[in-house]
């Protein structure tokens, strides 16, 4: 009994740090650095102005085509140095031609689909500007978003440079909404202070950018072309940095089975990424960068969905053992976690008669998010995950 004591502790711990612990540790450490004055604040030089290609992979996307074009144009930079590039896989739905009507646009149009990689692999040969920033056609920039995400590159050690994906929040919005809102938000705190301490662990694919010498032909079966692309360029001795304020906006999934499709998809493409990057799993060879690494992503995508299963039957032992009825210390735990869980189901009771109680939406939304990893690792290990990308529908 005390063996599965030491189990369940160990297990508790790592859902916890993996959660919360670690953005706790984070700032403590760079709350340190800065009263020290160990870190020492790079100033971007927001008067870099290389040249540079907006580089848009697109599928299908003729309904947004009008509106990217006129958020691109409206961006605040020279219109004599941003190139737009619009690279199409396999469009069937007038998208080349659609493009082809606006001066100024390249268009590299392909007959035959062979996903986002085969497009983004194909494009990249065709790039002669030193920065290239990756965006969907289906996201909306921020009017500064590439000036403020060159000017990082004005520092020689940044290779990578990430935005900030923002969900559009609306009163009607689904758990799908509120949990991936929030969960972004999250997302960003975490982000900043993973700059700040050395690197961003990942790129967001709706805004990135990377100085074009260091792009790598990527394998045409990745699944998180974002993620593999940007912490390669960090396995060179680069940072990846981030700016809040470089901005993509889209709105959320339309329903939470939207969003569980999109996810398991990360999942799949994650559980990947961890075995095609495993060299950074070294943290004597690459220090900080695995730290953050293995604490950010790795345990998402692997350990600590795997502890919250073996918690529930691991915890009711424990609790039985004790007496469950008992409120002792694990009958308390275990009553704990069974109560997160009914709340989880009925935030989806709820969502599917269409009622909303936002509170629920957490424990729904975070739900979602481990379950895709179990689902994620079953496509993974079937090979039955397309690396053809099928976007989720949005909400209006």
């Amino acid at each position: 009994m005390n063996v599965l004591k030491i189990i369940f502790w160990l297990m508790l711990f790592l859902v916890f740090y993996t959660y919360l612990g670690y953005g706790l540790v984070l700032y403590i450490i760079v709350f340190i650095r800065r009263i020290t004055g160990f870190h020492k604040p790079f100033a971007p030089d927001t008067g870099y102005e290389p040249d540079v290609t907006l580089f848009i992979a697109a599928y299908n996307e003729k309904e947004y085509v009008r509106e990217k074009i006129r958020n691109s144009r409206e961006l605040d930079y020279p219109a004599d140095k941003l190139h737009i590039m619009w690279v199409t896989d396999g469009s069937d739905d007038g998208t080349p031609d659609e493009l082809r009507k606006y001066a100024g646009v390249e268009v590299f149009h392909q007959q035959e689909r062979q996903g986002k990689i085969g497009a983004m692999n194909r494009g990249m040969k065709l790039v002669k500007t030193p920065v290239v920033v990756f965006c969907d056609a289906n996201t909306m920039l921020g009017k500064e978003s590439i000036r403020r995400i060159v000017s990082l590159f004005s520092n020689p050690s940044v290779g990578c440079v990430s935005g900030e994906k923002r969900i559009f929040n609306k009163e009607k919005d689904s758990a799908a909404g509120s949990g991936e809102g929030l969960y972004w938000k999250y997302e960003s705190f975490l982000k900043k202070l993973d700059a700040e301490l050395y690197s961003v662990v990942g790129a967001a694919g709706e805004l990135f950018a990377i100085r074009t010498e260091l792009f790598r032909e990527v394998e045409q079966d990745t699944l998180l072309d974002d993620f593999i692309i940007s912490l390669r360029v960090a396995q060179e001795g680069y940072t990846i940095q981030y700016d809040p304020e470089a901005f993509a906006m889209e709105t959320s999934s339309a329903n939470v089975r939207e969003e569980l499709k999109r996810k398991i998809r990360i999942s799949a493409g994650g559980i990947q990424s961890v075995i095609r990057l495993k060299s950074l799993l070294n943290i004597f060879k690459y220090g900080r960068l695995s730290f953050q690494y293995i604490s950010h992503r790795v345990l998402r995508w692997t350990l600590t969905p795997l502890c919250l299963l073996l918690l529930i039957p691991s915890g009711f032992v424990l609790a039985h053992y004790e007496g469950i009825f008992g409120f002792g210390l694990y009958s308390s735990l275990f009553w704990m976690q069974i109560m997160f869980y009914i709340a989880a189901l009925l935030g989806w009771y709820l969502e599917n008669r269409s009622i909303k109680v936002k509170l629920l939406f957490v424990p729904y939304y975070f739900f979602i998010m481990n379950l895709s990893v179990f689902l994620g690792l079953l496509r993974f290990a079937r090979r039955s995950q397309s690396v053809n990308w099928e976007r989720a529908r949005r909400s209006n």
